[in-house]
This record gives structure tokens, C-alpha cells and sequence, in this order.
């Protein structure tokens, strides 16, 4: 029997035993010409080519590897549905999909979702038969539009500079969910440490007028609490009061076990860490202490899966390697990372912040809104849970607009940031990374000096006057929040690269002598500067052509242990703002 890629159930938070992974061989077909739908593809359309989900048609652990432009492309398999498993509701779940997406099952349109990177789900009920059924999914996918948040994804035809391979079509796990009809469609909680509860919003679809929720917390196998409501149209609020208080902290991560259930039926099973994060005098706090963020840039991209982890220890793989030499946490960046990537990161006690993939979308006008804010908070809405997440970046960089030199359309980032702080009061939120802000509660710079002395006199020179050092101020304005050097380093080093055709920031180094000396001294100087509250290095990892990783894009090591030793040694000093200083 064939093994399924990617097996593991997809979203940690929330489990049922009723569940069944698609990912594995579908027929595939690329249209060149968008016209499929015209031609009734999802009828009897011809499917000539044979692909492996999750994996996208780009990557080689797709068995596909076509890297040119894809207007789009169809998935066609079988699916087999017991008369048992009709007697509820039957949810077809996407992780993601790039861009835009129609699927039908047995001819029947069932859904339509626009958005490359945020995961939804469609109620497939009305179309299923009991027997033998057909799912066909389409998307259709235009990275150089404008019209589409792409991130890192290449415009050419190339990868080139930070620009890696595409991803077209389904990238994440496909499966199917057998629920009642009545059932727990998703929750909230809200973690309350100083009172010893959490509170939860439960929110439910079918018809629960009469219905009763109990939520109930255990750790480590022992009893926590547990408390039964009634519900409130479509919605059950909970206060769940613990027995004990064990707080979810940086390497020591402290998990609570939860279960959702209704009397009717249905059960969910989860998890929480109880945890407070605080933004305050130009600092950050975890639990009430000061924590200085030592972050690393996290691009999420893999050489076989490109935008897909291989398996799910690949995803553990790249936090405990960034943890190793002392970084604990990481920018995941211009993507929305899959959920369990964030399992990992709350597992292991490691900081994240949640980002999305804004490259590629033009937002000179308010126009920009409508193919941005429906995805972010979609993803807001599927992570608010996760304890790891410790903020919201949803723009990155946002440029003039390369083909007019047309300027951001302020009120876009001021909406998204509004939005975004309406559906989550509990997390700052930073409008736009390294610039050009507008509203925002963490105010960061990106800068690339890669000479050391240079790099510490800059900024102890603007300190010394009251000031901050900030690479954009005639397009935006410091307020005195806490401050944040979110890129720098991108040291570029590849002592094998012999054709000169690979890129990095600044001039490269000429030994790997000179790679360390140049992360010690920016790095340091970040840590000495009680101004600052969190550096985040560029990067992890190289990707294709991009060679600044601190290991290569294989994950193999590029220096010598005694190197990495000293920049742990490095990262792990203690900060000036945690001293008090």
C-alpha cells in the first residue's frame, strides 16, 4: 500500500478520530488557457498527468517539476463515502491553495475561495452520494497581476535576488472531516493566568438552540477543570476556571490539554498555554518580565517541497536548529506558515509572529484591500489560539509601486492595522516591516550595514540625541514605542559557490573569519543598546540563490562548530534592556 505524504493531521488545535487524508496521487492537468471551466474540466474533462498532494506542480516532491507560468490548474481523484459517514455533515478542508479556487464534487460546484496562503473549508453535504464520488478542484493563479499577494515568489520567469520558485495551485494537506449536524465549527480562547482561568468562545453551526457545551482542561494527565453551558444561538461562551497555574514560557513550554463538547455529540480535542504578553516603555513582556526577542528571518522555503515542509519533522527541524544556536524565536516570513509548524514552535517554547505574504499586491490604491483583508484575517481568525504567536505583521517592506513609483495608499495599512487589532486586542500589531509606517505598536527598522563599527556608531549617535535610528524618516514617524531591529545581518557566504551567479546582502566576506566577526559585532551592538527590545538576523537558511543562511538550503551546517559556538555565545548574552539599563 502507498504511503500518504504529509499524514499527520493538519490542525493540532482541534482533532477528531472522524477524519480522512487526500493527500497522495490525484490526476492533474495544467491549462494554459484558463479555460477550462468553459470547457466543463470539472465534468469530464481530460486529466493528463498525474500529481502527488500536497506538493505543488513547481516542486519535484510533486512528481511534476514544471517551473514555468501556470494560468491554471485542475486536480482530479475518487473519493469513497460510507452510508455512516453521511448521516452528519461531510467538511472538505484546504491548508492552502494558490490562488484562486472552485471545486465541484460530482459536477456540483461546492465552493469558491479567493487566497494563496490562508486554509477554509467547504460543507460538501448536499453533493456527496454514498459510494464512489468525484472531486475536482481548480485554481487559477496569476502572481504578476498585482492583484494577488505572491511574497517571495518570482515575477520572472527566474528566480533572482530574494525571489525563489513559485507555487501554483494545492500546497498544503487536503482532507475530509465527518462531523455531526450539529458540531463545533471553531473557538477562542483567551488565556488568564493572573486569575486562574481561560475564557472561550465556542462558536457552533447547525442548530444548537438547545444545546450544552462542556469545556474541560487537563495537564500532564491530571484533572484541571471543567465547566458546562448552555448555548447562545451559535455561540457558547465559557469561563474555565483551573485547579493550577503553570505558564507557557521561551524553552519551558507549559501545555494544558483541552476538550470541546456538545451534548449532542460531537467532540473536539486541543490544547492552550496560559501566557500574557505585554507592550509597554519601550519594551516587550512575557509573563510580566522583560524579554529581549532574539529572532531569526524564517523564509519556510525547501528544495524538494518549495513552499511544503517534506514532512512534518522538517518543520520541528527548523526551530530546533535555529534554537540550537540561541535564537528563540523567528520572524515567518512573507508566508503564512501551516499550523503545525506553529504546534512545533508552541511544543518546543519558541516566539513567532505572524506574518503574511503582501509581496506582489499593489496598494497604491484602497483597491489593495480587497484581495488582501479577507485572507489576513482568515489567517488571524485560524491562529489566534497558538501561545508561540507573539504578534501581527501583515505588510512587509511595502515599496513604491515598481511600475508607476505610485506610493502606498496610507489608509490600507491604517484599515488592515485597525482590523487586525478588533479581532485581536492581545497581540501588538506592527503595520508594515521596516517601512513605511503609519499606525503601529512596534515601531521597526530593516538595515543592512555589514560594517560593524559603522553599524553600533549609527545608532549610539541617534540615541544620544533622544532619537531613533530610522533609514526612512521622511516617510514616517517615531512615537516612542518599543523599538525593534527586524532585519539585518544577511552576511553572504558560500565557500563552494564558484560561478559568482548567487546573491546577498553587501560585499561578501573573504573567509569565514570575517563572517563571524561581522555577526558578532552587529549583533552585539543590538544587544547593547538598551533601546532596542529585539533583532531578528537574516536568515535561517539560504534559499536557492539567496546565500546569506546561517546553514544551507539543505539544512546541512556551512561553518565550523567552533563558529557556531560563538555566535550562540553571542546571541545568548544578556541584553542591555533586560538588565534595566
Amino acid at each position: 500500500m502507498q504511503s500518504i505524504p504529509r499524514p499527520e493531521y493538519p490542525r493540532p488545535q482541534m482533532t477528531r478520530p472522524q477524519w480522512e487524508n487526500l493527500n497522495g496521487p490525484w490526476e492533474f492537468a495544467i491549462d494554459f488557457s484558463a479555460s477550462g471551466k468553459e470547457r466543463e474540466m470539472f465534468k469530464d474533462g481530460t486529466f493528463d498527468q498525474k500529481i502527488t498532494v500536497p506538493f505543488c506542480p513547481e516542486s519535484e516532491l510533486s512528481g511534476v517539476g514544471y517551473k514555468d507560468f501556470m494560468p491554471a490548474v485542475w486536480y482530479r481523484r475518487q473519493i469513497t463515502l460510507g452510508g455512516e459517514q453521511l448521516q452528519g455533515r461531510v467538511l472538505l478542508h484546504f491548508g492552502a491553495v494558490d490562488y484562486e479556487t472552485e471545486v465541484w464534487l460530482n459536477g456540483e460546484s461546492v465552493g469558491t475561495h479567493k487566497g494563496g496562503f490562508s486554509s477554509f473549508t467547504f460543507d460538501i453535504t448536499q453533493a456527496a452520494q454514498e459510494g464512489e464520488n468525484t472531486l475536482v478542484v481548480c485554481a487559477l493563479d496569476d502572481v504578476r497581476s498585482g492583484k494577488q499577494p505572491g511574497g517571495k515568489q518570482s515575477p520572472r520567469f527566474h528566480s533572482f535576488g530574494c525571489h525563489y520558485t513559485r507555487t501554483t495551485g494545492i500546497w498544503q494537506t487536503v482532507w475530509l472531516e465527518f462531523v455531526p449536524k450539529t458540531y463545533i465549527r471553531s473557538y477562542r480562547l483567551l488565556p488568564d493566568p493572573a486569575n486562574a482561568k481561560v475564557q472561550l468562545e465556542i462558536y457552533l453551526e447547525g442548530d444548537a438552540r438547545s444545546d450544552e457545551v462542556t469545556a474541560a482542561a487537563s495537564f500532564e494527565g491530571r484533572a484541571m477543570g471543567s465547566v458546562t453551558v448552555r448555548t447562545c444561538g451559535r455561540v457558547a461562551l465559557v469561563s474555565l476556571p483551573l485547579e493550577e497555574v503553570h505558564l507557557w514560557d521561551l524553552g519551558s513550554p507549559a501545555l494544558y490539554d483541552l476538550t470541546l463538547s456538545l451534548a449532542s455529540g460531537d467532540c473536539v480535542q486541543g490544547y492552550f498555554g496560559l501566557r500574557t504578553i505585554e507592550w509597554h516603555d519601550k519594551a516587550m513582556y512575557l509573563n510580566g518580565r522583560i524579554v529581549f526577542q532574539r529572532l531569526i528571518l524564517d523564509q519556510g522555503f525547501f528544495p524538494d517541497g518549495i513552499l511544503t515542509a517534506p514532512g512534518d519533522e522538517a518543520l520541528k527541524r527548523d526551530i530546533e536548529l535555529s534554537m540550537e544556536l540561541g535564537f528563540n524565536g523567528a520572524r515567518m516570513h512573507e508566508k503564512v506558515f501551516e499550523e503545525r509548524y506553529l504546534y512545533w514552535a508552541d511544543k518546543l517554547g519558541y516566539l513567532v509572529w505572524g506574518e503574511m505574504a503582501n509581496w506582489g499586491l499593489d496598494i497604491t490604491t484602497a483597491a489593495g484591500l480587497e484581495n488582501f483583508l479577507p485572507e489576513w484575517l482568515e489567517t488571524v481568525e485560524r491562529d489566534f489560539n497558538h501561545p508561540a504567536l507573539i504578534g501581527w505583521c501583515p505588510f512587509n517592506e511595502t515599496w513604491n509601486n515598481r511600475h508607476t513609483g505610485a506610493k502606498q495608499d496610507d489608509n490600507v495599512l491604517a484599515v488592515v492595522y485597525q482590523a487586525t487589532k478588533a479581532l485581536d486586542p492581545t497581540r501588538p500589531v506592527i503595520d508594515t516591516s521596516g517601512n513605511f509606517h503609519v499606525v503601529t505598536d512596534i515601531y521597526d527598522i530593516h538595515w543592512y550595514e555589514q560594517d560593524p563599527d559603522k553599524f553600533r556608531a549609527a545608532f549610539k549617535e541617534a540615541f544620544q540625541k533622544g532619537e531613533v535610528l530610522d533609514n526612512h524618516e521622511k516617510r514616517q514617524h517615531y512615537a516612542g514605542q518599543p523599538y525593534f531591529v527586524s532585519e539585518y545581518g544577511g552576511t553572504w557566504w558560500n565557500p563552494k559557490d564558484s560561478d559568482g551567479e548567487n546573491w546577498g546582502y553587501g560585499m561578501r566576506p573573504d573567509s569565514e573569519a570575517e563572517v563571524l566577526r561581522r555577526y558578532v559585532g552587529l549583533t552585539s551592538a543590538l544587544l547593547e543598546m538598551p533601546q532596542v527590545c529585539a533583532f531578528c538576523y537574516t536568515q535561517l537558511t539560504d534559499v536557492e540563490q539567496e546565500q546569506n543562511g546561517l546553514y544551507t538550503y539543505t539544512r546541512e551546517r556551512k561553518f565550523s562548530d567552533e563558529t557556531y559556538r560563538k555566535i550562540k555565545e553571542t546571541n545568548t548574552a544578556i541584553a542591555a534592556i533586560e538588565k534595566g539599563e
